[in-house]
Parts: C-alpha cells; sequence; structure tokens
C-alpha cells in the first residue's frame, strides 16, 4: 500500500485551528510541539491562544479528474480487498497510534489516503466503537477521502471522558462547522458505540443538517451478549490476570463459512485454507495490541460507557430529526443488530435500514462493504441542504459496475441479448455504434413487462461504448419509509438503478440533463405500459399530448427512438391488474401503494392516465432471447423556435412514437428467422465454440 498517516488534533480545538494542523496531513511536522515519525503526525499541542492563520488552499479538480479518481480509488479498494490485509493495516496502525498518542483529551485526525477531498465536499465525522481508535473507517479511507472532508475521533486509551462530555465535545464542532458552512451537510458515521454518540449529538441539534450514518448501533445493549461480561468485570479482582475477551473471532466472522464460500466461488481449497490459515495466523499475532486497546481497566470504563451512552441516546430518540440510514448485521455475535435497525427505522421519523445479512458487528472493516455505494444506492449523498441528483451524481466506479453486472449477469446468460443500431446513413449494423458518443441524447422507447428490458439495455451501453445512461424513473423507486413502512417494500432493491443514475421523472430533472449533455432514457408509456395487462404486450400506451419534444429541440438533442421485445419468451402473464382487482384484498392493497406513490399525469386521459402500482403475476417460460433496436437519430437542432408551434411538435412526436412502433415491428418479424431464438440452441453453439464467443443471429 501507499504510505499512510493522520494528522492529530484535540476535539475540543475550534474549527479554524484545527485546520492549522492540516498541513501535518502528506508531511512530517518538526515543530517542537509535534512528533513525527513514519505513518502518523501528532500533535500534542493544547488549545491554543493564538490567532489563527489562513486555510491552506484546497487544489481544484476537473470533471475529468474527478472520473479519473474515482477509477483509481475503485482499484484501490480492489487491491485491498484481494490482498486480504485490511485487519493486519487496522491493528498495526492502532499501534503505532496508541504508542504515540500522549493520553490526552480525545481528538480529530485525518488519514492521510483521506485528503484533499473534491469541491465543494461535505464534512463527515467517524465516530468509533468501543475500540475507540478511530480507525473503523480503514478500508474505506481512500473513496470517502474523494468525496468528503473527512475526520475521525480518536479516544485515547487512558481517556476517562465521561458521555455527555463527549456528546458536548462533537456538538462543539458541529457547531462551529456549521457557522463556517451553513450550506454543507455535516455527516456522522457512528460505528456501535459510536452510534449512539451521534444518535445523542443529532437529537440535541435539530436545527443543524446532519446526516447520521448508523452501523449497527448499541443502543440495544441491555440485550447484548455483553451483559454477562459486564457483570464479570464488576466481580474480578484486579490482583488476577486477565485478557481481553475473545473479540477476534466476532471481529474477523466465521472462518469455516469464509473457506465454504471460497470452494463455491470455484477457489481450490487446499488454497483457500493455506490463506485463511495465513490470515488467521496473522491476525492472532496482534492480540497484544488488542490487550493494549482494551486493558482491562479501560475495557470496565468502555462497558460502562456503552450502558450510559445506550442510556442517553434511548431516552432522547424522539428529538432526533436528521436524516438517518441504519446499517445492519444478521450475524452480529454482539448485539441484535436487525432487530434493533427495525426499532430504530420505526422510532425515526427520516430513518431507512440497510440490512448485511452475512455481516458480523464490526461491519465496515468487512470483505465487500463499501460505504460510498451505500451511501449513493440509499441516495444519501448530497452537498447541499436538498439532494439535487443532477449535480451530486457521481459515475460508477469499475467496481460498482462489475458488482451490478456479476449480479445480474443471469439476465444476460439467459436472454443473449442482440443489439442493433442505426448509422447516420441509416445502414443497420449489431452493436451501439449507431448512438452518438456526445450528448445530449434522447433515448426514446418501449417499456417492456415489469422493465426486464433495463439491466442489459444500460450495461451494455456502458460496457460498449462507456455511455452512461441516465434514466427517468418512476418515483417509487426513490421512496422514503415514512411513505412505505405499510407496503413491505423492500427500497434496497433499487439501490443499483440509483447508482447507475436513474433520476425521479420531472421536467426539472430532464432539463438539468440534457443541459448537462447527458444521455438520457425515457419510456413515455411509463408505469402503463410496464405493467400492462394480457394481450397488451408491444402495445405503445403513449399520452395523447408531447411531453419531451419540445426539451429536446431546447438543447439541440437527438432524440433515438428504440424498440425491445422478448419479454414473451421468457415469460406468461397470468394474473394481470384486471385479475387483482376483482380481488378486495389486493384490491385494498393497490390503493394504498398507489396513494403512497407520488401521482403522475394526473391531467391525462385514457388508458395511460391509470398508474396505478401493482405487481403482474407471471410464469416463467422456457428463454427466448432479447432484441434490441435503436432506430437513426432524429435531429432537433436548430428546430427551437419551430417547435414551440404545439402543432408542429406533436407531429415530431407522433414521428418518434410511429419510429419506436417501426423498431418493435421489425424486431418480431426478424426474429422468426433467428435460429439461436431457443437458449438450447445458443447453449450448443457455444459448447462447440467458446462460452465468450458472440452468439450468431438473423441476417441484417
Amino acid at each position: 500500500m501507499a504510505v499512510t498517516g493522520v494528522s492529530i488534533f484535540p476535539a475540543s480545538l475550534s474549527p479554524v485551528i484545527r485546520r492549522d494542523f492540516t498541513p501535518l496531513v502528506g508531511k512530517f511536522s518538526k515543530s517542537k510541539n509535534s512528533i513525527s515519525f513514519r505513518r502518523l503526525a501528532v500533535s500534542t499541542e493544547q488549545t491554543p491562544t493564538t490567532t489563527a492563520t489562513p486555510t491552506p488552499t484546497t487544489r481544484r479538480l476537473s470533471e475529468k479528474s474527478e472520473e479519473l479518481g474515482e477509477a483509481e480509488v475503485a482499484a484501490s479498494v480492489d487491491e485491498v480487498k484481494q490482498n486480504g490485509r485490511v485487519w493486519r493495516e487496522y491493528f498495526e496502525r492502532s499501534k503505532e497510534l496508541i504508542s504515540r498518542s500522549d493520553g490526552g483529551p480525545p481528538r480529530w485526525f485525518t488519514p492521510l489516503e483521506c485528503g484533499p477531498p473534491l469541491k465543494n465536499s461535505p464534512l463527515l465525522l467517524f465516530l468509533p466503537g468501543i475500540l475507540s481508535v478511530g480507525l473503523g473507517l480503514i478500508k474505506n479511507h481512500c473513496r470517502i477521502g474523494k468525496i468528503f472532508e473527512t475526520w475521525c475521533l480518536h479516544i485515547p486509551v487512558t481517556d476517562r471522558t465521561p458521555f455527555t462530555d463527549l456528546v458536548k465535545q462533537v456538538e462543539k464542532t458541529i457547531r462551529s462547522e456549521n457557522d463556517r458552512s451553513p450550506n454543507r451537510p455535516i455527516y456522522l458515521v457512528g460505528e456501535s458505540f459510536g452510534g449512539c454518540l451521534a444518535l445523542a449529538v443529532a437529537a440535541s441539534n435539530p436545527d443543524i443538517d446532519l446526516v447520521l450514518i448508523l452501523a449497527n448501533p448499541t443502543t440495544s445493549i441491555s440485550r447484548s451478549q455483553l451483559q454477562p461480561l459486564m457483570t464479570l468485570l464488576e466481580f474480578i479482582p484486579n490482583q488476577l490476570p486477565f485478557s481481553p475477551p475473545n473479540m477476534l473471532s466476532l471481529m474477523t466472522g466465521q472462518p469455516l463459512r469464509t473457506a465454504i464460500e471460497s470452494v463455491v466461488k470455484g477457489l481450490p481449497l487446499q488454497q483457500t485454507v493455506g490463506e485463511l490459515s495465513q490470515d488467521l495466523d496473522a491476525i492472532s499475532s496482534y492480540l497484544s495490541v488488542l490487550a493494549g486497546i482494551l486493558p482491562r481497566e479501560t475495557l470496565r470504563w468502555k462497558l460502562q460507557m456503552l450502558k450510559s451512552g445506550s442510556a442517553v441516546s434511548n431516552s432522547r430518540l424522539h428529538a432526533v430529526k436528521a436524516q438517518t440510514l441504519i446499517l445492519s448485521s444478521g450475524r452480529d455475535q454482539l448485539l441484535p443488530s436487525q432487530e434493533e435497525g427495525e426499532r430504530l427505522c420505526h422510532v425515526l421519523p427520516k430513518c431507512e435500514i440497510r440490512k448485511f445479512n452475512n455481516s458480523g458487528h464490526f461491519l465496515l472493516l468487512e470483505d465487500g462493504i463499501d460505504l460510498v455505494t451505500i451511501i449513493r444506492g440509499a441516495s444519501f449523498y448530497r452537498r447541499g441542504k436538498f439532494l439535487d441528483y443532477v449535480s451530486d451524481y457521481m459515475l460508477p466506479t469499475p467496481t460498482e459496475f462489475k458488482k451490478i453486472a456479476e449480479d445480474n449477469k443471469w439476465i444476460g446468460a439467459f436472454t443473449s441479448p442482440v443489439m442493433l443500431s442505426t448509422l447516420e446513413d441509416g445502414k443497420i449494423v449489431r452493436g451501439l455504434a449507431g448512438i452518438p458518443s456526445e450528448g445530449p441524447v434522447l433515448l426514446v422507447g418501449y417499456h417492456m413487462l415489469l422493465g426486464f428490458e433495463l439491466v442489459p439495455l444500460i450495461a451494455n451501453i456502458f460496457r460498449e461504448r462507456n455511455i452512461l445512461v441516465r434514466g427517468i424513473a418512476h418515483p417509487m423507486l426513490f421512496m422514503k419509509k415514512g411513505n412505505i413502512q405499510e407496503m413491505f417494500l423492500d427500497v434496497s432493491q433499487y439501490d443499483m438503478y440509483r447508482i447507475m443514475g436513474a433520476v425521479p421523472v420531472s421536467a426539472s430533472n430532464l432539463f438539468k440533463l440534457l443541459s448537462s449533455k447527458s444521455h438520457v432514457l425515457l419510456y413515455p408509456g411509463g408505469v402503463r405500459e410496464a405493467s400492462h395487462r394480457k394481450g397488451e404486450e408491444y402495445k405503445l400506451m403513449w399520452p395523447e399530448q408531447s411531453e419531451f419534444v419540445r426539451m429536446a429541440a431546447r438543447f439541440g438533442a437527438k432524440i433515438i427512438p428504440f424498440g425491445a421485445v422478448g419479454e414473451d419468451d421468457i415469460s406468461e402473464l397470468v394474473f394481470d391488474y384486471d385479475d387483482q382487482m376483482k380481488i378486495p384484498y389486493l384490491k385494498d392493497q393497490i390503493e394504498k401503494l398507489t396513494n403512497a406513490a407520488v401521482n403522475l399525469r394526473t391531467d391525462a386521459t385514457g388508458e395511460v392516465a391509470n398508474q396505478d402500482l401493482h405487481l403482474p403475476g407471471i410464469l416463467p417460460k422456457f428463454p427466448g432471447r432479447f432484441y434490441y433496436y435503436f432506430g437513426k437519430p432524429i435531429e432537433t437542432e436548430g428546430l427551437k423556435q419551430e417547435l414551440k408551434d404545439r402543432d408542429k411538435a406533436h407531429e415530431l412526436y407522433l414521428q418518434v412514437k410511429s419510429e419506436v412502433g417501426r423498431c418493435l415491428a421489425y424486431l418480431k418479424e426478424k426474429r422468426e428467422n433467428d435460429p439461436y431464438r431457443n437458449l438450447l440452441s445458443r447453449l450448443i453453439y457455444q459448447a462447440t465454440h467458446s462460452f465468450t464467443s458472440e452468439i450468431p443471429t438473423f441476417k441484417l
């Protein structure tokens, strides 16, 4: 890994003074008031009375360098994951930090690998768990440091600051930072005990724009497996030898499960066991570091702090108004975290939850857990008081795209999508060469049943052309807990769409996307088309009035009509909306869900006005194939004035609709001549050639 380090300063210092220590991040300090060494630059200076010097200038990054930075960070994260040495790094850094700490009050530090952040990044304060070293985000430092100004709280081993005083110190920090940048949100990431600290701070500061990210908070300590240990420590005499609790197994997970999962992924058992043994031996060698972090007296104090923090934060939950994201582990051996996460989610008014069923208590240190991806997927990242789905969005990293593609690779495997596009001269070619590289571009097409076509469409365009298509999506994908707590919907299933750039449907979002020269995906048929009835497949259900033509002309966007067919080859609709509305219970559920969602097209008439939300009942078929055909781009450049005339705009609207219908008809006819339309024929072809070879299709 690259050289890493931190700059440490007392938590009680004013924010302006603290920024004077920023130069310590990235170089060694030679001041007589600081200690310099290989990884850490630690300030031993107490609260100064001198006037602060100007804040150092932060370097600015262009949009292109931002994207490169994202790719570099993703590579760093992959490297850490592949090396499998997160815990070794954690203990090495902890040992170094503890040995150089002066035992003074709690203080903030910024890891070297965390900075500098991008322009206008929000502030993130990390509040640690029971170990209190402040390195709980070590696996996430690189990515977090790109999009947040990151400060981590370090509580020295010998420090005995009471919980209420810790709350006051964090409060002082957020108030000072809020005064300095009142329009910038402040994120409190609380791990375990830090979750209680974050809740207590938020309860006392409802007027400050706080965003809470709580990973397995210890608000459920009264139901914890640590309760017997708390009681035992009260009676063990100080003279008796006492080693730290067996936390290594709790922290590192279940070795047997790790080995089994590795074998399932295709890794040789001998290799897996060997690597696992090396990792466990390395971790075991740091048992003395754990003893240094949690000697008996410190452990006794920490456990008392857990009880105090839990009691205080639970008593103040009613006052917490901050936007909150709970991260709950399913295999937490210390706390009933998923049960507690559900409880907090019902108590807190602006709360959402994300569950990690195979993770343990120390969630943020586990492989496969990327905090930035989680925050972005939940639409919790913003730079201002309100989330802007366009300006606050960041491109998916290669790692994020790979993960989404892996999770959905079965769709491509079963449907072997055929992608056709049209060049400017009208020639139809296989592939996506006909889609313009430069925006603004508006892709307008047919919405298959349940949106089956979405993942292959967006993934293939991104993979082949390196173009991210931003989808205009139904507000249901962005519904919050308060709207759907009675609907039993898991909104986390939509996280991948948000990571890939989906935005809620609105004229303002379409305006912003086109003005930023984006590639935008639009389905005029919307929900009604994607949840059509029996016998309505491939029927366009567009509004009578034109909705997007004049907006496209305003920015000179190219309109690309497209068709997608194949839904009838993979499924059969057997229980549609009409069937469900005949059953009183289902009718009631449909009405509740529809009323909870944002009402769209309230001024529309006819079938398209029926925006009732429901889940059609389908039966799977032996898979056929998906086909996509992108027609010739329709130019709107120079038509801004002409299309102000409603009749002319409507004429172009009907032209686009006609072209989409033509694309559908073309594909439905041509697929009849595809010798590889059936899955069995495609498997035979791959078996006789290679499983990575491109499968032929009909002649163009």
